[in-house]
């Protein structure tokens, strides 16, 4: 397409058409090009993505150097403009963790109202911000923003904090083990250069190569679905709301999605007909003439970026290998690949290096044993299995089989548009929240699932206003202990607290309206958010959480000081 507009905003250029021009970062060349010397690092990260940027930042932020390699001098990705654009609360508070949430706030959209359509019909909406489940954190439920303006802001907190080294321009062209030892071979713009690792983390996306050079298995389904975006401006302004089609008057009654991102620029999502040339749908003229059908001719368009696609789910039988005496970790799309309904691929690759990330700074700086690093697949695997399941469901209803697949969707639409029993049954995409844990092996067995814990507000003890975010940095990757207590502490609660604190085991802070001990950090939670965020009742007498915000455990006043042994040893890798 023909160059015809360019406006600047916010350090990125975006052009009719040709996308965004993304900023560009020195290629980095390291002394082992001219040395030929084998390189040696703990923790090295092949993938400059989303994901491996989350991880890079998370371990940086925990005071942990690692070295991420990316193979191109960007962010985002070329030609792919802006890719996914739908952030959940989840993601949000581990960006404030991170310290780049205020930059994502400040640029990107706040959306809590969804509405889905069937033909001309209102069938179902929603608005999240009546939802009680997601207004207990300081974050909202979702910001639409453009992936590669997290991606920048992920490089410059990285650039801020240090420890984490990026090296652009490194492209990892082969992988073997020979005598126990994996050894990678990298190019550079000035020669190759060798470099071994005990931890890997795979975040190089769905093309992963390490899956032909360690044999990974893994289930792939692939669809018929194909789909075509529009990244549009308009003279005009619609709602800032999520709209879907089911049945779209405008796109030969298939689904189209409507969502507003940063810059005034909107995303649209056309259904295509199974057998659609990926050309002819992406043409200026035809994507002009769809955009007519549904906005009406008289909005005039710029086009920003089109990209056709088409999608498949995947999902490795293991997030984790042995490579000789190193071990790799597969996260993000390099573990699972999912379709885009509900917000759950990027997301979940963000989740996926929060998971990782704590285990990793407490094992490398001698906190915990390995044997810690086993959660990560128990608990990210669970997690990358329900969301494959949950948006292939999304993905049948909106291209069901002829047969029972059709009528039931035909059934579930006229029943909508006049119960409300079936709107529930209409399916464009569950919205993404944090994954619980159902079988974890650091989890209290006391606990039937471990559930993300919001990032509530309270009151320091001196009325300063505080989060569970700022505890948690405070706590520097430690479990955070919760107690609640309306009178003194027993002697031998507060002797064992304190020693477990010395003995750099935890960090604790006492919930109560009324001060005590001068050592031991309080807050007043007056609203009781913090309590319900734990999941906890009136004989709730303490929670811990992990630096992932994660429920490691939960006691009551009738329980012994056993329960809280014991979740402190899973969570640093050690019986009891």
């Amino acid at each position: 397409m023909t160059l015809t507009e360019t406006t600047f905003t916010n350090g990125y250029e975006f052009s009719q058409g040709d996308g965004y021009t993304l900023p560009e970062y020195e290629a980095v060349i390291p002394d082992a090009v001219r040395t030929g010397r084998t390189e040696h690092h703990r923790i090295l990260i092949v993938g400059g993505g989303l994901t491996g940027l989350t991880l890079a930042c998370s371990l940086a932020q925990l005071g942990v150097d690692c070295v991420l390699l990316d193979e191109d001098n960007t962010v985002g990705v070329k030609g792919a403009s802006s890719r996914g654009i739908c952030y959940t609360q989840k993601s949000l508070e581990i960006f404030d963790k991170l310290g780049i949430y205020e930059r994502i706030k400040a640029k990107g959209i706040q959306w809590s109202v969804g509405r889905t359509f069937a033909g001309e019909d209102e069938v179902y909406n929603f608005d999240l911000k009546a939802q009680g489940n997601f207004n207990l954190s300081v974050q909202p439920a979702f910001i639409n923003i453009q992936q590669f303006y997290n991606e920048g802001f992920l490089v410059e907190r990285i650039n801020e904090l240090g420890h984490a080294q990026i090296r652009w321009n490194n492209r990892v062209t082969s992988f073997e083990i020979k005598n126990n030892i994996a050894t990678f071979v990298i190019a550079t713009p000035a020669g190759e250069y060798c470099a071994t690792a005990d931890f890997i983390i795979d975040a190089t996306g769905s093309r992963s190569p390490f899956h032909d050079w360690l044999g990974v298995k893994k289930t792939t389904k692939k669809g018929d679905d194909r789909w075509c975006i529009a990244d549009v401006r308009f003279n005009t302004h619609p709602p800032k709301e999520r709209h879907t089609w089911i049945e779209a008057p405008f796109n030969d009654n298939r689904a189209v999605w409507q969502h507003l991102m940063a810059d005034d620029v909107w995303r649209i999502d056309y259904q295509m007909a199974p057998d659609a040339d990926p050309a002819y749908v992406s043409r200026e003229d035809v994507v002009r003439e769809r955009l007519a059908k549904q906005f009406g001719k008289e909005t005039q368009v710029d086009i920003v970026w089109v990209g056709p696609y088409a999608y498949r789910s995947e999902c490795v039988d293991r997030m984790s290998a042995t490579a000789g005496k190193s071990e790799v970790f597969f996260m993000g799309d390099s573990a699972k690949v999912v379709s885009p309904f509900g917000a759950r691929g990027g997301n979940t690759g963000i989740a996926d290096a929060d998971n990782l990330a704590w285990k990793l700074a407490a094992v490398v700086q001698g906190r915990a044993t390995p044997k810690l690093l086993n959660s990560y697949h128990a608990e990210r695997h669970e997690a990358a299995k329900t969301n494959v399941q949950v948006t292939n469901r999304t993905a049948r209803f909106l291209r069901p089989q002829d047969g029972m697949e059709r009528v039931f969707r035909n059934a579930t639409i006229e029943l909508a548009k006049k119960h409300a029993f079936a709107r529930g049954l209409v399916n464009t995409g569950r919205m993404a929240v944090a994954n619980p844990y159902t079988s974890s092996p650091i989890t209290s067995p006391q606990l039937a699932q471990s559930h993300s814990v919001q990032n509530v507000s309270f009151a320091w003890c001196n009325g300063r206003a505080g989060q569970l975010n700022q505890i948690l940095q405070w706590a520097s990757g430690l479990p955070l202990l919760l107690i609640w207590s309306d009178a003194p502490l027993p002697a031998g609660l507060l002797q064992k607290v304190q020693n477990l604190s010395l003995g750099n085991k935890l960090r604790a802070v006492l919930v109560t309206p009324i001060p005590q001990t001068a050592w031991l950090e309080q807050i007043v939670d007056r609203q009781g958010k913090l309590l319900q965020a734990c999941g906890g009742s009136s004989n709730t007498r303490w929670a811990l959480i992990r630096p992932d915000s994660y429920l490691a455990a939960r006691e009551t006043k009738d329980a012994g000081l056993q329960a809280l042994d014991t979740a402190l040893a899973a969570v640093h890798g050690v019986k009891p």
